[in-house]
């Protein structure tokens, strides 16, 4: 587990949003999930797709040999809980600072911008967490609702990233003060962030939706 952790370091935010801790020592990805309850072959499932520089929905076959989906929305329900609850009031306190002497029309206007990028992302997660989880909740338990299907989601799927582009245009192109290191560090937040949210909706569509479609199928 260390060696897949110090060669690829955003695996660090992988292990985490499985419920793995530090500390594992000298033990294996195996012994580790074992550990952990985690179910090692949906970890491992996750960590090659995020790795593999295409990506295309994961084979039916794969989805019924390897992939839990109650340790998938484990993964997702963690995920969520860092950007509402971590990742994006940290980096807006951080940028209250960084702003802190910029003239209080153009700061609030950053702010606004900043503030309706994370209302968007809460509004998704949220949908999922109150709608999404629960059916599927009901399909592991054999019970199907007549009225919802994994197909409304996908299409309400929407991407939530231009709030955050218009947001790096502001701060790289017309920001009208003196760049200071924590608004750089700020920048590169957003950056990180953005691209960390891609890579979660990317599982969420091609591992999370085809996995649902193939137990509706199952229930049919």
């Amino acid at each position: 587990m260390s060696d897949l952790i110090c060669e690829n370091y955003p695996m660090v935010l992988v292990m985490s949003r499985f419920g793995i801790a530090l500390g594992f020592g000298e033990k294996n990805i195996g012994e580790v999930c074992r550990q952990n309850n985690v179910d090692r072959c949906t970890f491992l499932t996750v960590v090659n797709f995020l790795t593999e520089t295409a990506y295309s929905p994961i084979p039916a076959e794969s989805i019924n040999r390897c992939l839990s989906l109650k340790s998938l929305m484990t993964y997702l329900h963690n995920a969520h809980d860092y950007f509402l609850n971590f990742r994006l009031p940290h980096i807006r306190r951080k940028l209250v600072e960084a702003i802190a002497d910029c003239p209080e029309d153009i700061s609030f206007v950053i702010r606004q911008f900043f503030d309706e990028y994370a209302l968007e992302v809460h509004k998704h997660m949220t949908y999922e967490e109150k709608t999404v989880f629960p059916y599927v909740d009901g399909l592991l338990e054999g019970k199907k609702d007549p009225k919802y299907n994994i197909s409304i989601f996908s299409k309400r799927h929407d991407q939530i990233e231009m709030k955050i582009v218009e947001l790096k245009n502001i701060l790289i192109k017309y920001y009208p003060g003196q760049g200071t290191h924590l608004l750089n560090s700020v920048l590169f937040d957003i950056f990180a962030t953005e691209e960390d949210l891609a890579t979660h909706n990317r599982v969420e569509d091609y591992l999370f939706v085809p996995a649902i479609l193939a137990l509706e199928k199952q229930l049919k």
